[in-house]
């Protein structure tokens, strides 16, 4: 039976894959991929405005390849998890 945390990460990895395989390499998100995983996923995501996402795609894009691999989205889940928990102090 698979525990709590085993299930998060594999929705996690699941949550990638589902919008990574949309266009183009499978094993990264696109611009489009990313702004829709954002908008669909996360409930701030329909907030952010396009000049947001795009900031954010600049940031989290470390080697500049115009795609966000998966380490770069696990970075990106870090910040995010950061952020969740400053949030329940």
């Amino acid at each position: 039976m698979a525990r709590s945390l085993d299930q998060a990460i594999g929705l996690l990895v699941a949550v990638f894959h589902k919008y990574s395989s949309k266009e183009g390499d499978k094993h990264s998100l696109s611009k489009k991929e990313l702004k829709q995983l954002i908008q669909n996923e996360l409930a701030i995501g329909p907030k952010l405005q396009d000049a947001e996402i795009v900031r954010l795609m600049d940031d989290l894009d470390r080697n500049k390849d115009q795609e966000v691999n998966f380490q770069e989205y696990v970075t990106f889940l870090g910040a995010l998890a950061m952020i969740y928990n400053e949030a329940l102090k």
